[in-house]
């Protein structure tokens, strides 16, 4: 007997109860309409106040009793199961009576996937393929994400975290974070719920679909970034990617030096920044090497925590070859990681001022990000550089990088590619797709909105990267790529 089913006087269940446990109309259920990937409000009134799913048309509505938007829905149309969107019961209407039936638990998952600890820690063992209900087979977490109008490069990005594997098992488990206390009237955790949320649909193995749309998430992320991200409006992947790390970080509770969250955990390093102040070119020789002993213009040092690094392209030449045809440079990544040798010089200016700066790394984190600086503004327009970065994709050691002394305590510093955000055409008005490593399979796919396809790793490097994550090598793993 269920647990909530009141016994009558006469030891047997009433008959309002027995009606609770079969319900006639199970079968007009269509799960092929069913999405909760939607703002859970009614239809008609747009109120987010107890909303209820009708289970045979896929439309949300609110309330249950008389005069409700669901009640005359059922009564209008016949339509009779609907679900709590909230409390996840079930009920028929017009009679109004809770439906409990086991048959049910596969809609529940859908709206509410949970994962135990086990299953976590299987994700990256397994290779079995899903079959929605549609008939698709997937394999969870490379799943595609609805382009909405202009979100592709939110997407991206979203899908690359997806497959960071210790942020992903962070927030598949919502004990994590569910009782981080925040200031009233924060808007900002927002963004861990949802996130949280986009992540157990991604890595759900029972959904009925093979894509998801992440319109909750990023209505979210248009909430909290104040409109500075839009859906209908193309965005730049680092902006974003570099606004979300540090809003999820303090949305955790994490603040700029001393408190850590998971965010910081996995991708925060550290380096020195050498910094000289250099003296105006307008000035004459001597008056230049005079101001050279003063204190101002002496190097000084600051350490500093970094998410992801920087690195710049050398400049795209102008010149065309024989057949008129723009020659597309290359450059291994190696030359472009130079920047962190802390030897190589790089000259910044102000409006005012010019610098020379220098950058030794002192910390590398597990999951390192690389940002491939491709865009330049000026004052008319944006331009973007084309070059290819030419890398391996496993095996890279970041040792030299490290200053001396960290060199000695620093293990491990062998990193390979788990995903690789590449940016196709012009620069307003491109688009976006990713690269990712499946860690179950060690296959690549290749993810573009709702378009999934296997891709080899060789062809990976032939794509003008953006960004990239790596994943560092711990005691002693082999790699374990398709490579």
């Amino acid at each position: 007997m269920h647990p909530e089913t009141p016994l009558a006087k006469n030891g047997r269940v009433d008959s309002e109860d027995r009606r609770s446990r079969h319900c006639p109309y199970l079968d007009t259920i269509n799960r092929s309409v069913l999405d909760f990937d939607f703002e859970k409000l009614c239809s008609i009134s747009l109120s987010h106040i107890n909303a209820y799913a009708c289970l045979v048309c896929g439309k949300y509505f609110q309330g249950r009793g008389l005069k409700s938007h669901a009640y005359i829905h059922s009564v209008q149309f016949s339509h009779h199961v609907f679900l709590n969107l909230h409390t996840l019961k079930f009920y028929c209407l017009p009679d109004n009576y809770e439906i409990i039936d086991s048959s049910l638990e596969d809609i529940t998952y859908v709206l509410k996937p949970t994962f135990t600890k086990q299953q976590i820690t299987n994700l990256d063992k397994q290779a079995k393929l899903s079959r929605a209900y549609d008939g698709t087979t997937y394999l969870p977490g490379i799943v595609g994400l609805n382009n909405i109008k202009a979100n592709d490069y939110a997407n991206a990005v979203l899908q690359a975290l997806s497959n960071v594997p210790p942020l992903r098992n962070y927030f598949l488990e919502e004990d994590n974070y569910k009782n981080i206390r925040r200031p009233p009237g924060d808007i900002m955790f927002l963004l861990v719920q949802r996130f949280g949320e986009l992540m157990r649909k991604l890595w759900n193995p029972r959904n009925f679909k093979a894509h998801v749309s992440p319109h909750e998430m990023l209505q979210a992320v248009v909430l909290c970034s104040k409109k500075t991200f839009q859906i209908t409006k193309q965005g730049d992947g680092v902006d974003f990617l570099s606004w979300f790390l540090n809003a999820l970080h303090s949305a955790l509770g994490g603040t700029k030096k001393k408190k850590k969250t998971i965010v910081t955990d996995v991708f925060q390093g550290s380096m020195r920044i050498f910094t000289k102040k250099l003296p105006h070119p307008d000035l004459p020789a001597e008056e230049k090497e005079q101001l050279l002993h003063n204190d101002e213009y002496q190097e000084t040092m600051v350490e500093s925590t970094f998410m992801y690094l920087t690195l710049d392209l050398p400049t795209a030449p102008l010149y065309k070859d024989e057949k008129e045809q723009l020659i597309i440079p290359q450059v291994p990544l190696f030359n472009i990681l130079a920047k962190f040798n802390g030897i190589t010089e790089k000259e910044y200016k102000t409006y005012k001022e010019n610098f020379l700066k220098r950058f030794q790394l002192t910390k590398l984190p597990p999951y390192l990000i690389f940002c491939i600086k491709r865009f330049t503004k000026n004052n008319f327009f944006v331009e973007k550089n084309p070059t290819i970065v030419n890398f391996p994709i496993t095996n890279v050691d970041l040792r030299e990088y490290l200053s001396e002394e960290v060199q000695a305590v620093h293990k491990n510093t062998t990193y390979d590619l788990i995903a690789n955000i590449v940016h196709d055409g012009k620069p307003s008005e491109g688009s976006y797709r990713i690269h990712v490593l499946h860690h179950g399979t060690g296959k690549w796919y290749e993810l573009q909105d709702l378009q999934v396809t296997d891709i080899l790793p060789q062809m990976i490097t032939l794509s003008e990267a953006y960004i990239q994550i790596w994943k560092r090598r711990d005691n002693d793993e082999t790699n374990q790529q398709g490579a």
